[in-house]
């Protein structure tokens, strides 16, 4: 096409100009791009040490530049997870915490009674592991709907693998067990006379 016909069709573009060129095959690829780099490079007179002036995009080109968006994505998405658990975490710490300092009296008399410290210490690490066990199937049922609100409305698919729903309910359970250990810990630590005593 002359260019004086595209500027006519597309606008009087000076400083970018597209060319389409289609190899022969698709083993022939890499060849047609430097076959277009060099007659390209003629045109411009360029010299051999100077660096293109011009970009030579492939279908490879631009499978990279998805690879490296998705890639980055990928980074920052794991980067609000972990402050999206540890928050979570601190959440759950501080609950125990205060279910610690409501239930003194229910400890003191539970080891009045027998209860030895792993029996507390058990029965509080439960509690926050069950605590992050609901929270993580809550988050999982929301991160399903909001997939299938996609599929439904936008052309993109969606599909949720058990692993990665097993995976999460496993993370939440391990944070949970994580930051419920200092609460279970100072409850097992208790005195009970001392405990007995709290009002």
């Amino acid at each position: 096409m002359p260019l004086t016909t595209y500027n006519k069709e597309n606008g009087n573009q000076q400083d970018s100009l597209r060319v389409t060129c289609r190899a022969a095959s698709a083993a022939n690829i890499r060849a047609t791009v430097d076959e277009v780099r060099q007659i390209m490079r003629g045109r411009h007179h360029l010299n051999y040490g100077t660096k293109d002036d011009f970009a030579v995009e492939t279908s490879d080109s631009f499978l990279d530049l998805w690879k490296n968006i998705s890639g980055t994505f990928f980074i920052v998405m794991i980067g609000i997870a972990s402050i999206s658990l540890v928050v979570g975490g601190i959440v759950i710490m501080n609950i125990m915490l205060v279910s610690v300092t409501e239930r003194t009296r229910e400890i003191g008399l539970r080891k009045s009674i027998g209860a030895r410290r792993s029996d507390i210490l058990r029965q509080f690490l439960i509690e926050a592991s069950t605590i992050a066990v609901i929270g993580g199937a809550l988050g999982v049922l929301l991160g399903v709907f909001v997939a299938k609100v996609v599929s439904w409305v936008t052309p993109l698919p969606s599909s949720v693998q058990l692993w990665s729903v097993m995976g999460g309910l496993i993370v939440a359970l391990s944070v949970g067990l994580f930051f419920g250990t200092y609460p279970a810990s100072k409850a097992a630590k208790l005195d009970p006379v001392d405990a007995l005593r709290s009002e």
